[in-house]
């Protein structure tokens, strides 16, 4: 299945908001990186591990989210809300 974005590509992607940058913006790198960090935590707290460290895997999990989700916005059009952690 192929899948039209109807943007074309002229080297540029766009964040929330709507913003476009280029694919090799920072914002693009290193919520891509986060992403993958986040993958690989998931595979840890997959193994047959301590319920502590899979707890504490999840809360650094919700945490990288949170920052993926900024790094992705536009800081123009942010309206984020503040969640507080215990």
């Amino acid at each position: 299945m192929k899948v039209y974005t109807k943007t074309g590509d002229k080297g540029t992607t766009a964040l929330f908001g709507g913003t476009r940058v280029p694919k090799h913006h920072i914002r693009i790198e290193s919520y891509g990186t986060i992403d993958e960090l986040n993958s690989h935590i998931g595979l840890i707290r997959d193994q047959d591990i301590d319920q502590l460290y899979k707890n504490t895997l999840m809360d650094i999990q919700d945490r990288l989210f949170t920052v993926g989700a900024i790094l992705a916005t536009d800081p123009e059009k942010a309206q984020l809300k503040t969640v507080k952690h215990d």
